[in-house]
């Protein structure tokens, strides 16, 4: 590893060279983000010499780097014509109040969408996982629980937004639109389409009835930050502006059913009944048996996991035939094996299993059996 870090000039300047440049679109953004930047510099120390590209996202937003006297800043990047900041200025307060370790907003220009925030580091959990040897990450898990629960513990009804069956509806509708459609070029006959209205049916049944609680809603090794100080035992959390008042099981869904790595059924279940553990002696599922049997719990689990699979499904496909982002849509086949699975295991979801497998040209009867689950948890 170099001694020295390379050098870094201005991102805003024309001059030569240039460290990771900033390209704008459109000159007049440019300008005003350089008046900004100025406007802002001395009161938190920054050196606007030292803005460069740090990451964009899947929407429209953007993220850059900037040195400080003594540590850098993140700067975002959100267009107000593309990009509403203000859920994520909202949920970032709420972060803070629960005690997480989340981004600060330091300075927001809301009229211009730029912002000011702490900056977490360079490493996610995603950057350190050992993706071959999933017991050798639990304790990386338990600290990803660790800020689910503080997360959850502070919910409040009508703060956020509630996911409720219209959202719920607008997320599954993306898989017929955008997957099915728009990806794999599928006009649906009458009786696919009675299929799919049906299943969607049972599954915001299953989902809506779930005990609410306050939802990340994108709660993944990506979206959590390794802490840049050893003394530092929380991970951080990011991308948290879509968050929304709704079902329990939706974030431990997420957390175990990655967007971009799979895990073993062992791994996922001993860390589900580690979470499933801590919140049954909290009171927050204390609903049809849920904290008595875990099983009751997990059966809830999938449901909500087979929402969000098929949504992101449609979401991958949109990403690359809407937004020019092929990279997402290559994650697709792990979205397939999540609902295929699911799917296996219901009677109700069996028709759907077949015309996914049908879609994908598939071997039906696919043999996943359904782990033994037991009543108790660990000691």
């Amino acid at each position: 590893m170099s001694s020295s870090p390379p050098p870094i000039t201005d991102g805003l300047a024309s001059a030569e060279p240039v460290f990771n440049p900033i390209e704008w679109a459109q000159p007049e953004r440019r300008a005003a983000f350089a008046s900004w930047l100025t406007h802002i510099a001395a009161q938190h120390g920054l050196q606007p010499e030292t803005v460069r590209i740090a990451s964009a996202d899947a929407s429209f937003r953007r993220y850059f780097r900037i040195d400080g006297a003594s540590s850098s800043f993140v700067i975002m990047d959100a267009p107000p014509d593309k990009e509403n900041c203000q859920p994520f200025v909202q949920v970032a307060a709420l972060m803070q109040q629960a005690g997480l370790l989340a981004p600060r907003v330091l300075a927001w220009d809301e009229a211009l969408g730029f912002m000011l925030l702490d900056d977490l580091g360079h490493q996610t959990m995603m950057d350190v996982i050992q993706p071959e040897q999933a017991q050798a990450n639990l304790g990386l898990y338990l600290r990803a629980l660790d800020a689910l629960q503080a997360w959850q513990s502070i919910s409040q009804p009508q703060t956020l937004p509630a996911y409720d069956e219209a959202l719920l509806a607008r997320e599954l509708s993306l898989f017929p639109d955008w997957y099915l459609k728009q990806h794999r070029g599928l006009s649906l006959s009458v009786d696919q389409q009675h299929m799919l209205d049906t299943t969607f049916k049972t599954i915001l049944q299953r989902n809506l009835a779930a005990p609410k609680v306050y939802v990340h809603r994108d709660f993944m090794p990506r979206n959590l930050m390794m802490p840049r100080y050893a003394s530092e035992p929380r991970l951080g959390v990011l991308d948290f502006q879509d968050a929304v008042y709704g079902p329990i099981t939706y974030d431990i869904a997420s957390l175990m059913r990655d967007a971009f790595l799979s895990w073993d059924e062992e791994f996922v279940l001993e860390v589900t009944i580690r979470y499933w553990e801590r919140i049954r002696k909290t009171g927050m599922i204390d609903f049809e048996g849920w904290s008595q049997d875990f099983g009751e719990f997990w059966r809830a689990v999938e449901w909500m996991g087979l929402q969000r699979h098929l949504k992101v499904a449609g979401i991958f496909a949109r990403l690359t035939l809407r937004d020019g982002k092929p990279k997402y849509l290559a994650d697709a086949p792990r979205f397939i094996t999540y609902i295929r699975a699911t799917a296996s295991r219901y009677v109700e979801l069996k028709p759907l299993l077949r015309f996914i497998d049908q879609v994908e040209g598939l071997e039906s009867g696919i043999n996943l059996a359904y782990p033994r689950l037991g009543t108790q948890g660990r000691a």
